[in-house]
């Protein structure tokens, strides 16, 4: 498996973020998912990365923003015929990895309550549960989570 940064202005990484958001609109209503456009990927600040195996078919990807004092991440999303074998946690270890030589003291993220495999893996990955940072204001259906690095 190969890790990079890359551009998500790629047909096969615009499809799969498609299927990422349709995932999140048969969760949870319009206000409660809070997702980053394409464009919104390719501006300064955002380290976007993607997981890819030896054939270059993406498995996932995963990006974090640089914010004031610390790394978002956004746009985790593994494949479904991926998942089981180690790419979202691979991911995760590179943004942080990225994060922390770029001088960020933790990542932080807000997920949904409806998404226990999401959940599982951020905590294996030493998440803990926090108040809403940011903008984020607190939600029934969000959980917000911080990694020191």
């Amino acid at each position: 498996m190969l890790i990079q940064t890359e551009s998500p202005r790629q047909p096969d990484i615009i499809a799969m973020l498609e299927r990422l958001d349709a995932y999140f609109a048969g969760l949870y209503p319009a206000e409660s998912n809070h997702l980053m456009d394409v464009d919104s990927l390719c501006q300064p600040g955002v380290v976007f990365l993607v997981a890819r195996d030896a054939a270059g078919s993406a498995l996932g990807c995963g990006a974090y923003v640089v914010r004031d004092g610390y790394g978002e991440v956004k746009r985790m999303y593994v494949d479904p015929a991926s998942r089981g074998q180690g790419v979202g946690g691979k991911l995760l270890a590179e943004l942080a990895q990225r994060a922390a030589a770029a001088g960020l003291p933790c990542l932080k993220l807000e997920t949904g309550i409806s998404q226990p495999e999401a959940i599982g893996l951020y905590e294996r990955d030493g998440f803990l549960r926090c108040a809403p940072f940011g903008d984020y204001r607190a939600d029934p259906l969000s959980l917000f989570m911080v990694k020191r690095l």
